[in-house]
This record gives C-alpha cells, sequence and structure tokens, in this order.
C-alpha cells in the first residue's frame, strides 16, 4: 500500500511542476507581448516609408551594381561643391559686419578675396557636378534602373540647381559686401575731402605758394587705391570714378569759391568794366591750375595707380566741377566785348596769362578725356589773337579819323593826345611789348606773313607821327589866334614832358623831342605877345609931362589909359579865365610871365600917375585894381576846371558806319601756335 502511494505523489508532483513552468512561461510570453507591441507597431507605421523608398528601384542587384560605380564618381564632385558652398555662408557673419570695412580694411579684404575664390570655384565645378548627376539621372532613366516618377522627381530638382546657380550661387552675398566697400569708399572720401581755407594770392611779386596738399594721408589714399581695386575688378569702376570725381570736384569748386569767383559770371559788353577783373582772373587761374588742379591730378593718379586708364576721366570731371570752363567762358566774355584800345591791353593780358600756362594746360587736359577743354581753350586763343591784332591795326586809322573831332574849347590837351601818349609807352614797354609782338606774329604766321618787333616799333611811332599831323588841324580850328597859340604851347610841352625819359620818347629821339621843346617857346611867346602883351602900351607914358598948366589934361589922358586898360584886362581875364593850361608847371610858368608882363607896368604906371586920379571924385570909376590885385587875378588862370568836357579824346574804334563793332570771329586754331 505504501508503494502505491508514492507511485501516484511522483507523477502528480511532476504535473503540477509542469503546470507552474507553464504558467510562468505563459506569463513571460505575455509580458513579452506586450513590450513588443509598441515597437511592432512602430515597425508597421515606417513599412510604407521603406516601400517607397524601395519602390523605385526595381532592378535585378546585378543591373544596379554595375550602376554603382557610376553614381559615385558624380556624387563625390557634387559633394565637395556642396562642401564649398557651406564654406561660402561661413564667410556671411565678418563679410556682412558693417564695421569690419573700416576697422581692418585688409582683414576684411582678405575675407572677400577667399569669397571671390570660393565663387569662382563655385563657378567652375557646380554646372559640372550638376551636369554629372545629370548624366546619371538620364542614365537610370534610359535603363529603367529606377521607377520613371522618381527619375523625373530627380531631373526638376536638378533643373532648379542650375537656375539657382545662374541667379548667384552666394545669394547676393558678395553684392552686400561690394556695396558695404562703395560705402566705405564715399566715406573716406567724404572724411578727407572738405574745402581747403583759401586765401587770394595777393599778386605782390612773391614766391608762389607751394602745391596745395591733397588733405587725404598716404595711408587713406592707399586704402582707396585698394577699394578701388576690388570694385573695379568686379565690375564697379564706373561707380568709383563717379563718387570720386563727385566729390574732389566738389571740393576744389568750394575751395576755389573762397576765392570770391563772382565776377567771372559778367557778361557786360564793355571791355572797360571787365578790365578791373582781368587781373584777378589771370592771377586765380594760375593759382588754380598750377597749385589746386596740380595737386588733384597727382592725387587722382595715386588713387588710380591700378587702373590707370580711370584717371583722366576722373580728373577731367574734377577740372570740369572746379570751373575751369567758368574761367574760360570770361575770357570769351572779354573777346567779344566792344572793340576799344583797353580791350587790346585787356586782351594782352588774357593772352599773356594763357601763354604762361600753355605747358600746364597741356599737361593737365592733354588727353581725349578733356576734349572740350582743348576745344574752348584754343577758341579763345584764337578769338585773343584776332581780336587784338584787329584793334593794333586799326589804331592808327583811328588817330586819322579823330582829327574831324573839334579840339577842346578851353585849348587843354586832348584826352586822345593823352591817351596816345601812355597808350602807346604801354605797348612799347616791357609789360606788353614781347606779347603784343608774339601775338601780331602767330596773326601773320596764319597768314603766312612775316612780323617782328622793329616792325611793331615802327608800327607805334607811326601812330605817334600821325597823331602829330592832327594838332596843326586842331589848332586852325579855333577862331582865336591867341587860343591856339596856347593849345599849341600845351600840346608841344605835353609830348615833351610826358614823353622825356621814356621807352616811347626814347625811340623817338631827343631831336623830336627837343623840337617840341621849342615849339613850345614859340607858341607861348607868340600867346603873350598877341594877348598880355597887348596891356603895356595902354599905360604908355607918353603925353602925360607934369607941369601945372598941363595937370587937368593928364588926368584926363591917365584916366582915359587906364579905362581903356581896364576893359581891356577884364575882357582878356574873363575870356582867358575859361582857358586851361593842363600841366601845372607849365601854369605857373605862364602865369608868371604874364605877371611880368602886366603887373611892373601897371605899379610904375599907378606910382607915377595914379595921384592925378585917386584925388578925384570918380576915381573907383578908373582906379579898379591895385598892382596886387592884378597879381593874384593873374596867378588864377589857366586852373583845369572839374568836369572838364571830353572832347578830341573819345577814342572808340568805329568801322565807317560810326558804329562800334565786335571783335573778329573765325575758325579756331590749335593752341600749337603758341609755342
Amino acid at each position: 500500500m505504501g508503494a502505491s502511494h508514492d507511485d501516484e505523489a511522483g507523477p502528480l508532483a511532476s504535473l503540477l511542476a509542469a503546470r507552474r513552468a507553464l504558467r510562468a512561461g505563459l506569463d513571460k510570453s505575455r509580458a513579452l507581448s506586450r513590450a513588443l507591441a509598441p515597437r511592432l507597431e512602430g515597425i508597421q507605421a515606417r513599412l510604407p516609408a521603406m516601400e517607397a523608398s524601395v519602390r523605385p528601384i526595381r532592378a535585378p542587384p546585378e543591373a544596379l551594381a554595375t550602376a554603382g560605380p557610376n553614381i559615385d564618381r558624380a556624387v563625390g564632385p557634387a559633394a565637395a561643391v556642396l562642401k564649398v558652398f557651406d564654406a561660402v555662408h561661413g564667410l556671411e557673419p565678418p563679410l556682412l559686419d558693417r564695421a569690419a570695412a573700416a576697422a581692418d580694411l585688409p582683414g576684411y579684404l582678405a575675407v572677400l578675396a577667399q569669397l571671390e575664390a570660393a565663387l569662382r570655384l563655385l563657378s567652375d565645378n557646380c554646372g559640372l557636378a550638376t551636369q554629372w548627376l545629370a548624366d546619371i539621372v538620364a542614365y537610370l532613366g534610359e535603363r529603367r534602373l529606377a521607377d520613371a516618377r522618381f527619375v523625373a522627381g530627380l531631373a526638376a530638382a536638378l533643373d532648379r540647381l542650375r537656375d539657382d546657380a545662374s541667379a548667384g550661387l552666394d545669394a547676393g552675398l558678395l553684392a552686400a559686401a561690394l556695396d558695404m566697400l562703395q560705402a566705405e569708399f564715399r566715406r573716406l572720401l567724404k572724411d578727407h575731402s572738405a574745402p581747403l581755407a583759401m586765401k587770394d594770392p595777393d599778386g605782390s611779386g612773391s614766391d608762389p605758394p607751394p602745391v596745395v596738399p591733397s588733405r587725404i594721408p598716404a595711408a587713406v589714399v592707399h586704402k582707396l587705391s585698394l577699394i578701388l581695386d576690388r570694385l573695379a575688378a568686379n565690375g564697379r569702376l564706373d561707380h568709383c570714378s563717379s563718387a570720386y570725381g563727385d566729390a574732389r570736384g566738389d571740393t576744389v569748386c568750394a575751395s576755389l569759391r573762397a576765392l570770391g569767383l563772382d565776377y567771372l559770371k559778367e557778361t557786360s559788353g564793355d571791355a572797360q568794366a571787365l578790365s578791373p577783373s582781368v587781373e584777378r582772373w589771370a592771377r586765380h587761374l594760375e593759382f588754380a591750375v598750377h597749385h589746386l588742379l596740380e595737386a588733384e591730378r597727382k592725387l587722382c593718379v595715386a588713387v588710380f595707380e591700378r587702373r590707370p586708364e580711370a584717371a583722366p576721366l576722373c580728373f577731367a570731371e574734377i577740372a570740369a566741377r572746379a570751373g575751369i570752363l567758368d574761367f574760360l567762358d570770361f575770357g570769351r566774355a572779354l573777346a567779344d566785348a566792344r572793340k576799344d584800345p583797353i580791350k587790346l591791353l585787356r586782351l594782352l593780358d588774357v593772352f599773356h596769362c594763357l601763354n604762361k600756362l600753355r605747358l600746364d594746360f597741356n599737361r593737365l587736359f592733354g588727353g581725349k578725356a578733356c576734349v572740350e577743354i582743348q576745344s574752348r581753350t584754343r577758341e579763345l586763343v584764337k578769338r585773343v589773337v584776332d581780336g587784338a591784332v584787329e584793334i593794333f591795326e586799326e589804331l592808327l586809322v583811328q588817330v586819322e579819323l579823330q582829327r574831324t573831332i573839334p579840339p577842346p574849347v578851353d585849348g587843354g590837351v586832348p584826352r586822345l593826345v593823352s591817351f596816345v601818349a601812355k597808350y602807346c609807352n604801354q605797348l612799347l614797354g616791357e609789360q606788353y611789348r614781347s606779347v603784343l609782338t608774339q601775338v601780331i606774329t602767330i596773326h601773320r604766321s596764319w597768314r603766312k606773313e612775316v612780323f617782328n618787333d622793329k616792325m611793331l616799333v615802327d608800327a607805334v611811332l607811326n601812330i605817334v607821327k600821325t597823331l602829330e599831323l592832327n594838332f596843326d588841324t586842331w589848332s586852325k580850328a579855333y577862331g582865336d589866334t591867341t587860343l591856339s597859340s596856347l593849345f599849341m604851347m600845351n600840346i608841344h610841352w605835353h609830348f615833351f614832358k610826358h614823353l622825356k625819359g621814356t621807352k616811347l620818347g626814347e625811340l623817338l629821339g631827343d631831336p623830336w623831342l627837343r623840337e617840341h621843346e621849342q615849339y613850345k617857346d614859340y607858341y607861348s611867346a607868340m600867346f603873350l605877345r598877341e594877348s598880355w602883351g597887348t596891356l603895356a602900351p595902354l599905360l604908355s607914358r607918353e603925353g602925360l609931362i607934369m607941369f601945372s598948366k598941363g595937370r587937368a589934361t593928364a588926368r584926363d589922358l591917365v584916366k582915359q589909359r587906364l579905362k581903356s586898360f581896364n576893359a581891356s584886362f577884364d575882357e582878356m581875364f574873363q575870356k582867358q579865365s575859361k582857358w586851361v593850361i593842363s600841366d601845372r608847371d607849365l601854369q605857373q610858368k605862364t602865369c608868371h610871365l604874364v605877371v611880368q608882363a602886366v603887373v611892373p607896368v601897371y605899379r610904375s604906371f599907378m606910382q607915377n600917375y595914379g595921384p592925378l586920379v585917386e584925388q578925384d571924385v570918380s576915381a573907383s570909376r578908373y582906379v579898379k585894381y591895385s598892382a596886387e590885385d592884378l597879381d593874384k587875378m593873374l596867378n588864377t588862370l589857366f586852373l583845369s576846371k572839374p568836369g572838364r568836357p571830353m572832347r578830341a579824346g573819345s577814342f572808340q574804334i568805329k568801322n565807317s558806319n560810326d558804329k562800334i563793332t565786335s571783335a573778329m570771329t573765325g575758325l579756331y586754331r590749335s593752341a600749337s601756335t603758341l609755342k
């Protein structure tokens, strides 16, 4: 019985153990199922995407294995291009930093150089890499190694990549960097282009000031040159040239305006009205060319050192903005003014200035960029030469025409005589002689004729000698021979005194001068004899013998002679009080001679015979003057009167119709004729 019980217990225990094992396994399975359920759900969710990515490739493995190396060769360069593209975008922060260009220009330019190098690499390789990728896509499509829709999508993506590459691989980064450099270029110019504190050169003959400094330090010039080089390399040279021309041109213009150049806009047709401005014009033009524009040319060459073709254009713009054409327009206005002798001197001043600046003009404005300045300069030189020669050649004729104009009613020296004497001295003086000779020589050379200094001297002397011929004609125009004598005395003494010791007097010679002095003495004696010399005989002592029975008779004779004297004296004094002796020394000397011819005789007569009349009740009717009165009165004769009318001295160049003509115009001549 015991054995049977044990036999039953063994299987039961095994069965219980199996049940427990099964139950534990079931629990584990349930736990594993619970753990795997989320993962299975995730795998199930990813299966459609995996199926979609694998679906385009339907080719057999061996076909795909053959395409693999080709795909690798195309993807490799594309990956390298992508690395460069990533590097380009890595340069954005330093290149878009606005302060970087100003703070560290060399560093900024170095980063920009990296960008340019990267963009060149992208430009050289991006298209090639894209083409290789396109070839692979075509390969996959032609061999049906991938789904057609998948291949079409790749082709469309490559087309978009090509479009992006043509629009700019840097997304505008290079343009933005160049804009910043351009702004820095303008800033540097603005900060160092303030107008100079100019002072009008006084023309005192002192040493000229040195070339005006550019006010742009060498370090800044170097920066400008570096910036300009990079901008020019990227097609922005015109922008730089325009900015530079604007900044420096406005600066020079403002500097010159400080000198006071409003007179350049004067448009008067009267050369005498423009005359006061000609000296300033010459001084300012010379200063502008020698100093301001010379400094600007050197600065322009330094800034555009690496782009020398742009420097002339920039300098031409600066010169134009500085107002060089305004200077030429002023000279043109003078050349177009009405003709008169003063205009000749001013034209010679203009020519002298332009001739002194000829080499500077040829050097500064000799290129194609300054063709307008060259043309306007040649035109001005032509007008100046033609106008000056035309006036000079008409001077002799004009002196002859003045012969028909009545002489001064007061017997004074005609303004024409004073003017011509002084004018011809100026023409033969140091200031104008060589200039006038050069001008006429140039003009004659255009006509294939010869001219020299001796011919100029002869022409001027002929003008003076022609003027002498006017004297007799003018003197005969007076109805009063006494006034005619006074006039001739005046005019001959004027010639002698004002030409003696001058260049013109030296050329005319001492005999010629002495002849005028002798004529003065001759007409002086004639004047005294025919006027004041006639008073002394009126105070004759004939018949005035003092004896008692003849006292009444003597008194009557004295009264009669005093009456005649007074009448003649009053008439002569009244008439000659309106006459003039132009030279103060000659006036005093003549008055002294008149006094000596009248007063001593009158004093003696009154001392001897005055008592006969002075005791008479009617004495005041006959004794009008004392000797002292006569002396004072006679010393007031022949003084110049204010507001004396200008006769025989209005000397304007006129044509046969008595109308003032304008200066000759004609074809332009080359400035080379000034050589």
